[in-house]
């Protein structure tokens, strides 16, 4: 394990060495993966378990060190963060009532600044669920954390503190992870899922629950895969975006609100760039740079000025050269190319971070101009962001 304070003058000295060939417009004052909102499990990563209502730093971790980095949990007791650094190797914080930071540890406890997964190395993917986590190494999926629902996908529902191998998948080059339940996309298109499936967010035509990995019949040329907490999505080569899974808030963008343990088309929809998901809200970004929302708004999260939950894709106003979007519970992040980073929607815990713990239905500023953000992501159903 590298100590925090090593790695931290490591990290300096990489920066200092890449300052004089940063772009003008990044601002290197502010080197660090930054967090804000709700803290109970320590899932900022500032050594603290007090929520924080502007962004933060991560403790001694480098924005320039950061690959990925994916937030789960679905309360304050088990929020945590995994991260995937540039040399392959993974580190986690916060909550661990299930086993879900991966070091071992099978007794629980928090803790409040990042340290190594046991093990990993040269892996290319993470995600994060409500208390379980994913890393894609060489093709193969590896899972730690809880499995109460099969979300292992090991054949057994025993939990693990430490990754274990998902069963029987290979050539996996995307992963998704909903509050229960896994979405893997394979090098040939195809999509694969499992754990719990009792809204059919397994898209595979039952509600049954899946220990072992089952492919979704007839999805093919699919580039991209996001989920909700129980519902989820595709992306295909052509930029149609098809959904499944729960839907009483309308986030299939189907024009219903009935669920559907099989893939519907999302209407009124094309030329998808990119897509994202919420708890149980659906983003698209399109070739244009415009941005779709559709599912649950009742804190304002889909950015449409309202709290009206909407069945298919509305416009989201004001929004403009996005480069990431990410979406909580209740919350939405987004960062521009200039490397500011806007949010909205609720904002109980600070999790907006603009200083106040006042909702807002229209974007406020969380980073400025010139922070250096290319990427945010969200805890997966609880109040927590970060940007990187």
């Amino acid at each position: 394990m590298t100590y925090p304070y090593v790695r931290a003058v490591a990290a300096a000295l990489v920066l200092l060495a890449l300052a004089g060939s940063a772009p003008a417009h990044a601002d290197t004052r502010y080197p660090w993966v930054r967090a804000w909102g709700a803290s109970g499990s320590g899932q900022l990563g500032n050594g603290s378990v007090l929520p924080q209502q502007t962004p933060a730093d991560v403790r001694s971790l480098a924005r320039a060190d950061v690959r990925e980095l994916a937030a789960g949990g679905g309360n304050d007791g088990n929020a945590f963060v995994v991260t995937l650094l540039h040399d392959g190797t993974v580190e986690s914080w916060g909550g661990n009532s299930n086993g879900q930071l991966g070091d071992g540890n099978a007794s629980g406890g928090s803790r409040p600044f990042p340290a190594a997964v046991a093990g990993l190395s040269q892996v290319s993917q993470v995600a994060a669920g409500a208390h379980f986590a994913y890393a894609v190494r060489g093709g193969r999926v590896l899972a730690w954390g809880a499995n109460d629902f099969g979300q292992h996908g090991s054949g057994t529902a025993d939990p693990s503190s430490r990754p274990v191998a998902v069963q029987s998948l290979t050539k996996v080059k995307d992963i998704a992870a909903g509050c229960y339940h896994a979405v893997a996309l394979r090098e040939d298109g195809t999509v694969w899922t499992w754990g719990r499936n009792a809204s059919g967010q397994l898209g595979i035509g039952s509600t049954a629950d899946q220990n072992t990995p089952k492919r979704v019949p007839g999805l093919t040329d699919v580039v991209e895969v996001a989920a909700g907490c129980h519902h989820s999505l595709v992306r295909t080569a052509d930029g149609t975006v098809k959904a499944w899974g729960y839907n009483t808030d309308g986030q299939l963008g189907n024009d219903s609100t009935e669920r559907s343990p099989a893939p519907v088309d999302v209407l009124h929809l094309a030329e998808a760039a990119r897509i994202f998901s919420g708890a149980y809200a659906s983003f698209a970004v399109l070739a244009d740079g415009q941005v779709r929302a559709w599912g649950f708004n009742g804190q304002g999260q889909l950015g449409d000025g309202s709290t009206v939950s909407r069945t298919t894709p509305v416009p989201v106003p004001g929004l403009a050269g996005i480069t990431d979007l990410a979406c909580g519970w209740r919350h939405t992040l987004a960062v521009l190319a200039d490397g500011s980073v806007l949010a909205w929607g609720e904002n109980s815990s600070g999790q907006l971070g603009d200083g106040t713990t006042t909702d807002s239905l229209t974007p406020v500023t969380a980073l400025p101009p010139g922070s250096g953000t290319t990427r945010v992501a969200a805890s997966t159903a609880w109040k927590s962001s970060y940007a990187y």
